[in-house]
């Protein structure tokens, strides 16, 4: 028997507004749109949708039996928790002890984030919060997204939803609609996709567990919100010290195995098509092999049949040599600007997707600075990446500041 097919409808961002935490439509379509999935929703189904960030795969929060089907549709370890998305702050509240109040620091970061890319760890209520979600732990990611279609159909629901990256486990986060009917509306177990465009961040939101006795917050995955706006939100001279995980510490062995958050135990982001990861400026991780920028085309270009896939930023010398040498052996995609590192953090799964789609054996990507958005971006490729490679510029040849300038002048 076929498999049941994904139904997609439409749901236009733009008409969607908000008065008092409820959706307002300008659009009957989109009103439409939203009420057919709650009502997948209220009966236990998965529904996927837009966010800001990627789309997720949502199921409402507290029934543990909707919440098993995200699970089975994606082929998530059931050790793996999941964030519960909110509409609105009279969400929050239960599903949190009664005797819990959030700090001065949680405090500023909702008011700058919320709605917006950040998680942030809670204690929770486990008489509320199905230990499905929380993977026993005592704790509850919480965000609330600012997608349009996002908190439409979780105020219309009524009821928080918990929502992984709508992607089979492992594989690179959907940013488009085509990504998740590519992926998961072949399994016959998702019955409705809401189209609600590209998402503008690109990248999982930023997890920040500010729950320790020295007041310090531990951002456990770096996503959207930056570390630096962190920092920023928190004022001067501060309401908290902010770490950055594997930058700034290191989570206990017995943490890192059962993990309170999604995005750290498991290798994530991988297509089927192996990617290696090449550091071209700063010092490498591990024991990373170097070779030259010439040995690399050389070995790259005698390394059997098929095109290869090479993402970079826009002014990267390896992007224009990859240029040079034609489709027939390279395909490339641009990550935008180098002063522009949310480019990169927002095309990053697109690219993998992309490039995987337009039958590539091999995806490099290089790295860019770990700064702002970077951050978020290199975390990822770091995860999706089997190999890494140093490529040595110790001198740069004049063949490649011509065939630079070249480019630039035709393009």
């Amino acid at each position: 028997m076929a498999a049941a097919s994904t139904r997609v409808l439409k749901c236009d961002p733009e008409s969607i507004t908000f008065s008092d935490d409820k959706p307002i439509y300008s659009d009957p379509e989109a009103e439409k749109a939203i009420a057919s999935a709650v009502l997948h929703l209220t009966q236990g189904q998965v529904v996927a949708f837009p966010t800001e960030t990627v789309y997720g795969l949502g199921a409402i929060a507290l029934d543990a039996s909707a919440a098993a089907k995200i699970f089975s549709t994606k082929g998530r370890p059931s050790d793996n928790p999941l964030i519960v998305h909110i509409s609105s702050f009279s969400m929050l509240s239960p599903l949190l002890p009664v005797s819990y109040t959030p700090s001065p620091a949680y405090t500023a970061l909702m008011r700058k984030f919320w709605p917006g890319p950040l998680t942030l760890l809670f204690p929770t209520d486990p008489t509320r919060v199905p230990s499905i979600i929380t993977a026993g732990h005592p704790t509850v990611a919480v965000r609330m997204p600012a997608h349009p279609v996002a908190r439409a159909l979780i105020a219309a629901t009524g009821a928080p939803l918990a929502a992984p990256s709508a992607n089979s486990s492992g594989k690179p986060s959907p940013t488009r609609a085509s990504h998740v009917l590519r992926d998961l509306g072949t399994t016959g177990r998702l019955p409705l996709l809401l189209d609600g465009g590209t998402c503008a961040v690109g990248l999982e939101s930023t997890v920040v567990d500010g729950l320790s006795d020295d007041g310090a917050l531990r951002v456990l995955r770096p996503g959207g919100a930056t570390v630096e706006a962190l920092v920023a939100a928190l004022g001067d001279p501060g309401l908290g010290r902010v770490l950055v995980h594997r930058r700034d510490f290191v989570l206990d062995k017995r943490v890192e195995d059962a993990p309170t958050t999604p995005g750290m135990k498991y290798r994530h982001y991988a297509p089927g098509v192996p990617v290696t990861l090449l550091y071209t400026s700063t010092t490498s991780d591990g024991a990373t092999r170097r070779v030259t920028a010439d040995a690399f085309f050389r070995e790259v270009d005698g390394g059997g049949a098929g095109r290869v896939g090479l993402m970079a930023q826009e002014d990267s010398l390896l992007l224009a040599r990859a240029r040079a040498h034609g489709a027939q052996r390279w395909l490339t995609f641009s990550l935008g600007k180098r002063a522009e590192p949310a480019s990169a953090a927002q095309r990053l799964f697109e690219g993998l997707l992309s490039l995987e789609e337009q039958g590539v054996r091999h995806i490099y990507v290089e790295e860019v600075t770990e700064e702002r958005e970077g951050l978020a971006f290199m975390n990822r490729v770091k995860k999706a990446a089997g190999t890494t490679l140093r490529i040595d510029y110790t001198v740069v040849p004049f063949l490649e500041i011509i065939i630079r300038r070249q480019y630039r002048f035709q393009s």
